[in-house]
């Protein structure tokens, strides 16, 4: 059970249902339905826990490559048969969550599904398109929390998947500088391999800076978010973010890669609870 948890890194599902979640209450503040709320979470899980399966099973030679034994193929306790059974079988499930919230968050669900798929087959090789995307699925629980809530997406929450993006996609560029040996493997033409480290260091910095300047714009907007439950959290959000940016800028190697993976990670945990604190205080 324990390696099918890590195939389906289920703990990320959690994430993406919590950010589901939010994206419903920074749309609509507390004022949904509990019932849609709980189908459009668990549409996030299965879904995101079949991408994670395909990877995986996609992936293998990489992670192999790369020593990834958190990969529970990597190490035997999981068959890439028994993966890709698993993302067949959970793909449908999420769906038909989806479809019991509206029509809306069923055509969004399912693109959003077929577009990680596609990155799974071939996007990812492509580098910075498939940082982009990455970045994009960082954003979407928000953006199909908001469907789920609203029907459409929201102002707030098509700020608050900006700033998810952006810190996302400097996070992915950022990994690729970890990755670079794995990435060899499979030919996946990261920012690291095509321009060289110092240049993708700098480039993932640009895209941290960008999120923090993309902080200070909710409150100017929405009068909601001119409150200290907005303010601390994205202080301390853009603290993280431009220090990670200066460290990274100042020297680069794989250990502070993986040190500043986890503190960007923590920075954007922070805006999250800014935005749903702005949003209901």
């Amino acid at each position: 059970m324990k390696a099918i948890w890590e195939l389906l890194r289920l703990e990320h599902g959690i994430m993406y249902a919590f950010g589901v979640l939010s994206g419903v209450i920074v749309s609509s503040g507390f004022n949904f339905s509990v019932e849609k709320a709980i189908f459009g979470m668990l549409a996030a899980i299965f879904l995101q826990a079949s991408g994670f399966a395909l990877n995986d099973y996609i992936d293998y030679e990489v992670d192999l490559a790369n020593k990834r034994m958190d990969r529970p193929i990597v190490r035997g306790d999981v068959s890439r048969k028994t993966a890709l059974i698993l993302s067949l079988a959970l793909f449908p499930i999420g769906l038909i969550f989806a479809y019991l919230v509206n029509f809306e968050a069923f055509v969004f669900a399912l693109a959003v599904s077929l577009l990680g798929y596609a990155y799974d087959l071939k996007l990812k090789e492509f580098g910075i398109v498939g940082n982009v995307y990455i970045a994009f699925s960082m954003a979407v629980p928000f953006l199909f929390g908001s469907i789920v809530a609203e029907n459409e997406i929201s102002g707030p929450v098509l700020l608050l998947s900006s700033l998810a993006f952006f810190s996302g996609i400097g996070r992915e560029i950022m990994k690729g500088i970890e990755d670079i040996t794995g990435d060899a493997i499979r030919n996946v033409r990261s920012v690291a391999r095509i321009k060289g480290v110092e240049f993708a260091a700098k480039l993932a910095s640009l895209f941290f800076i960008l999120a923090v300047f993309l902080s200070f714009i909710p409150p100017l907007i929405y009068r909601r978010f001119a409150n200290p439950g907005y303010v601390i959290p994205v202080l301390i959000t853009d603290f993280l973010l431009i220090k990670s940016s200066f460290k990274l800028l100042k020297r680069v190697d794989v250990s502070l890669i993986r040190e500043l993976r986890k503190e960007t990670l923590i920075a954007m945990g922070f805006g999250l609870i800014g935005f749903i604190a702005g949003a209901v205080l």
